[in-house]
C-alpha cells in the first residue's frame, strides 16, 4: 500500500507510474488526498473539542472549591454537549479512516524506473535467454500424453476426486514431484536461506498484508465458516510471520524458503493453453521470501535472479528471463522478473518463477519496520520468488528429455529421484 503523503508529496510522479502501468483509474489519487484531508479536519475539530473539555473539566472543580455552584453546574452541561459532538466527530472520524484506506487498498505499486510502459505480456523485455530453442523433431508428444504413456499422472482421476485442475500423480511421477521439492529446498538452504513450514489457511489481515485481498479475492478460495483463504503461494504466510513486528537492524537480512500446496482458483481459465501441468488448482511451489534494508533491496534482487537462473542450469532448461512490462507487474510489485522454460514438444515458453520487489507497498500493510542503531524505525524491503513452481518445471523436464528409450533426467534431479530413466 502506497502511503498518502506519498501520493501528496509525489503526485506527478505517481500518476506516471500508474499509466505506465496501463491503469485507468488514476482520480483515484485525489479521492486519496482529498479523504486524508477530511480526516485531518474531522481530527483537528475533535481534537479541539476533547481539549475544551479538559479546560473546562479543570475549570469546574476550580468553580466547585469557590461554591460557585450555578457555573459549575452550567460548564458541566456544556462538557455534556461537548461529549455528545465528541461522539459523533469520533463516528465520523472513524469511518473517514476507512473510506482512506479503502480507497489506498484500490491503488497499485509504483513501477521502478527501469521498468518501461506496456500493456501486456507482449510488451515484456526479454533480458536473457540461455540458450537458442528448438523443438524434438517428428513423434515427439506433449506432457500430458507422456504422463499417461508412462503412467505417471492421471488428470481425469483428479476430475473424479476434486475436479478439473487437480491431478494424481503416480509412481515415478509422485517420486519425481518430491524429489524437485527435496532439491529446491536444499539447494535454497544452501544459498543461506532458513527453512519454515507455514500454514496452508491465513486469515483476512494476512490476505491484505501482502496485498492478496483485495485485489485477488476472486482467484483465492474461501472458506466462509472458518473466515480462513486457501493459500495462493508461501509467500502470504512466510510475509506475515514479519506482520506488527519491529525487527533489530542485526536481525537484517531475513532470508527465508518453504514449500507448500498453493491453491488458486484461475477462474475462465480453459483452452489448450491450459491443458495437463500448464496451469492447475492445486500445484506445489518452494518459494523464497527476503526482508532487507531498502537500500540493498535491488542489489538483491539480482542476487535472487542469480539463484533461480543457477536451478535452472541444474535443471538443464532452456530459460529466458524478462523483466516484466508496468502493465504485466503485479498488483504490489516495483519490478518483477519472470523466468520461462522452453516447452520443446509445445513449442512454447512456459513461466516457471517470478522473482519481485515490493519496496515498502507490503511493509506498510504489514506495519514491518526495523529498528537501526540510533533507536528510529523505518519501513523495510520485502522481496519474494519461486525456487520453484513445480507443475510447468515438471512438464518441461518431461518433454524435453523424451527418448525412444524413455524420458532420462538430468543428472542432478536423477540423484534426488534415485532413478535416471522412466521407461
Amino acid at each position: 500500500m502506497l502511503q498518502v503523503n506519498f501520493l501528496r508529496d509525489n503526485k506527478e510522479r505517481v500518476l506516471e507510474g500508474l499509466k505506465k502501468r496501463n491503469f485507468k483509474e488514476l482520480d483515484l489519487v485525489d479521492a486519496a488526498i482529498n479523504a486524508d484531508d477530511e480526516r485531518k479536519r474531522l481530527q483537528f475539530e475533535l481534537d479541539s473539542q476533547l481539549s475544551e473539555m479538559n479546560k473546562i473539566s479543570k475549570e469546574i472543580g476550580i468553580l466547585m472549591k469557590e461554591g460557585k455552584k450555578e457555573e459549575a453546574e452550567a460548564a458541566k452541561s456544556k462538557t455534556s454537549q461537548y461529549k455528545e459532538s465528541s461522539k459523533d466527530l469520533q463516528h465520523q472520524l472513524n469511518e473517514s479512516e476507512k473510506t482512506l484506506t479503502n480507497i489506498l487498498y484500490q491503488i497499485p505499486n509504483i513501477p521502478n524506473e527501469k521498468v518501461v510502459s506496456g500493456v501486456s505480456a507482449d510488451d515484456n523485455e526479454i533480458v536473457y535467454e540461455s540458450t537458442t530453442v528448438e523443438g524434438l523433431g517428428e513423434g515427439a508428444i506433449p506432457h500430458w500424453e507422456l504422463a499417461k504413456k508412462y503412467n505417471l499422472i492421471d488428470f481425469e482421476l483428479g476430475v473424479k476426486v476434486a475436479g478439473a485442475g487437480f491431478p494424481v500423480y503416480f509412481g515415478k511421477g509422485a517420486r519425481l514431484q518430491r524429489a524437485l521439492v527435496q532439491y529446491f529446498l536444499d539447494k535454497n538452504t544452501e544459498a543461506g536461506y532458513e527453512e519454515v513450514n507455514v500454514p496452508h489457511v491465513v486469515n483476512e489481515a494476512s490476505g491484505y498484508g501482502t496485498g492478496q485481498l483485495p485485489d485477488k479475492e476472486g482467484q483465492m478460495y474461501y472458506v466462509s465458516e472458518d473466515d480462513l483463504y486457501l493459500i495462493p503461494t508461501a509467500e502470504v504466510p512466510v510475509t506475515n510471520i514479519y506482520r506488527d513486528v519491529i525487527i533489530e537492524e542485526k536481525d537484517l537480512p531475513i532470508k527465508n524458503t518453504a514449500f507448500s500446496q498453493c491453491y488458486r482458483r484461475e477462474a475462465g481459465s480453459y483452452g489448450a493453453h491450459v491443458r495437463g501441468l500448464n496451469r492447475l488448482h492445486q500445484f506445489e511451489k518452494v518459494e523464497i521470501v527476503r526482508i532487507e534494508k531498502p537500500e540493498n533491496s535491488y542489489a538483491v534482487l539480482e542476487e535472487m535472479v542469480e539463484h533461480v537462473k543457477s536451478i535452472l542450469e541444474d535443471l538443464e532448461l532452456p530459460y529466458r528471463i524478462l523483466r516484466l512490462c508496468g502493465g504485466d507487474t503485479g498488483f504490489a510489485s516495483a519490478m518483477t522478473y519472470d523466468f520461462e522454460v522452453w516447452s520443446a514438444a509445445q513449442e512454447k515458453w512456459l513461466e516457471v518463477s517470478s522473482v519481485s520487489n515490493f519496496e515498502t507497498f507490503q511493509s506498510t500493510r504489514l506495519k514491518c519496520r526495523y529498528k537501526g542503531n540510533e533507536g528510529k524505525s523505518q519501513l523495510v524491503h520485502t522481496l519474494n520468488g519461486s525456487a520453484m513452481a513445480l507443475p510447468r518445471i515438471m512438464a518441461a523436464l518431461l518433454e524435453n528429455n523424451q527418448t525412444p528409450e524413455g524420458i532420462r533426467l538430468p543428472k542432478k534431479i536423477a540423484e534426488y529421484a534415485r532413478f535416471e530413466l522412466i521407461n
